[in-house]
């Protein structure tokens, strides 16, 4: 496994980005790129940069919100595991394809979404397991489709135009959209 020099711009990028889109109003709190973009570079630049890319972009997002919380350690750790998580499914991946990153997703959805909503609702706000479990599911519907979605489109562009290419270019954006060459 290839880990290649981290480049702190490209990181930094990754992180306004994901905050920026998480700031778009009357977006669904469950359809956001963190999971999709945390992905590349975790098998690029290592398990502990994965972790603190997502550690990172929640607390950013709390702190720029007025969120800031003990939710927010508890949400930014569980996607910080995450990160460890994609290192170490795609480390045997030379090229990961868009269905590693799409089968990822998922699993990381599913145990981010079993951690944390079945969590801070009874342990913070004493709300009933049950009920916790309940309003859980349609999120979760949702929150797999946008993860799905993002780590089809967005997790193959991201790793080809920000890890894999050494030099800044312009590529049309049919090469990005073109399974075969991603």
């Amino acid at each position: 496994m290839e880990i290649y020099k981290k480049n702190w711009l490209k990181f930094s990028i990754g992180i306004v980005s994901c905050l920026l889109i998480r700031l778009i109003p009357f977006r669904p709190p469950n359809i956001e790129p963190i999971l999709a973009t945390q992905m590349p570079f975790s098998k690029a630049y290592g398990a502990y940069s994965g972790f603190f890319f997502a550690f990172l972009s929640i607390v950013l997002y709390d702190l720029v919100t007025g969120t800031l919380g003990i939710r927010t350690l508890l949400v930014a750790i569980t996607y910080g595991v995450l990160g460890f998580g994609a290192f170490y499914y795609f480390l045997k991946k030379t090229e990961p394809t868009r269905w590693d990153y799409v089968r990822f997703a998922i699993l990381g959805t599913l145990f981010f979404d079993i951690v944390t909503g079945l969590s801070v609702g009874p342990l913070f706000f004493n709300q009933p397991l049950l009920s916790a479990l309940m309003g859980q599911i349609p999120f979760t519907l949702w929150h797999l489709l946008g993860s799905m979605s993002f780590a089809f489109i967005l997790s193959p562009a991201i790793y080809k135009l920000l890890i894999k290419n050494k030099k800044s270019k312009t590529v049309p954006i049919t090469s990005i959209l073109n399974p075969k060459t991603i």
